[in-house]
């Protein structure tokens, strides 16, 4: 909700989890061909992320099923990026810092487009 409330804010228009779209991405700007992904550090293992941390039972089970979702989200966004699409990846960690995730959304989509009066 966080990067869909800023993207609104900043006036850009978006579809969310589009079909048609490998991995029908969280968010979706159509025009520009941009795919937002936003991952759950704990389920998509961030690395080195205050927010991720192997459960201590059921050890095997957990390291194996993150090593699948990573595996996944690479396919996933190959095909994405295949099919030309700019993809975009957000960690859940990074929402924390608006102001950084606002500047981030910006630097990567550039000005939105005006309306057109």
């Amino acid at each position: 909700m966080i990067v869909r409330r800023l993207l609104h804010r900043r006036g850009y228009r978006f579809r969310i989890q589009l079909k048609g779209v490998p991995g029908r991405p969280d968010v979706a700007l159509p025009g520009r061909r941009k795919a937002i992904f936003i991952h759950g550090c704990f389920w998509h293992a961030h690395h080195g992320c205050p927010l991720f941390k192997v459960p201590k039972t059921r050890t095997d089970f957990w390291i194996a099923k993150f090593m699948r979702n990573k595996e996944r989200d690479g396919r996933l966004l190959a095909s994405a990026e295949a099919d030309e699409w700019d993809c975009l990846v957000i960690w859940e960690c990074e929402t924390r810092d608006e102001r950084r995730l606002e500047n981030l959304l910006q630097k990567r989509l550039g000005r939105r487009r005006h309306a057109r009066g």
